[in-house]
């Protein structure tokens, strides 16, 4: 092994333990979500009602924004974007960033790039800081050949919170990978 590989191996040891750290796993982690019943029980359309303990359909009024913005994250990592979408979408702040966000995310990942980046960019808007929002535009950019609009996230995102964070790291990374090409 290389120096330079060795001390690249030990960068990524430390910003994976300090990012972890640093976002624990709410709003700000890219981390994946701890699944729940709603991932392992429940089937498509249903989520897991901890009040009454089953799986239930989910309807809008039935789940407060937290419960929907953490519901939906579990399901958009599980790859079942559409009833993320479907979840979020029962948010009653639709304006909230987290929400936005992974509205962006399943979007994005069920290859609606361009409904995705505008999702991005409305949670960006509202929250200028939200630097997971920001991490996950730049994916996107980098999905669709816009490597320099994911550098100018990148450094965003270096300017905001500094280099030692999951988003900071995830983007840097694809990057990294992109250029590899």
């Amino acid at each position: 092994m290389t120096i330079r590989m060795a001390t690249l191996a030990a960068t990524t040891m430390f910003v994976l333990a300090t990012a972890g750290a640093a976002y624990t796993a709410g709003s700000g982690s890219g981390s994946s979500p701890s699944p729940t019943p709603t991932t392992t029980k429940c089937k498509k359309g249903k989520v897991w009602s901890k009040s009454k303990k089953k799986c239930v359909v989910a309807k809008s009024g039935l789940f407060d924004d937290d419960t929907i913005y953490e519901t939906a994250r579990e399901l958009a990592y599980a790859d079942r974007y559409g009833e993320a979408i479907d979840l979020l979408s029962m948010a009653s702040n639709r304006d909230d960033p987290r929400i936005l966000n992974y509205l962006g995310f399943s979007h994005r990942k069920a290859g609606r790039m361009e409904v995705g980046l505008a999702y991005y960019r409305e949670a960006i808007k509202r929250d200028p800081d939200y630097v997971l929002a920001r991490s996950y535009m730049g994916q996107a950019l980098i999905q669709i050949g816009d490597i320099e609009g994911a550098r100018v996230q990148l450094s965003e995102i270096r300017r905001r919170a500094g280099p030692n964070n999951y988003p900071y790291f995830a983007l840097a990374q694809s990057l990294r990978t992109r250029s590899a090409y």
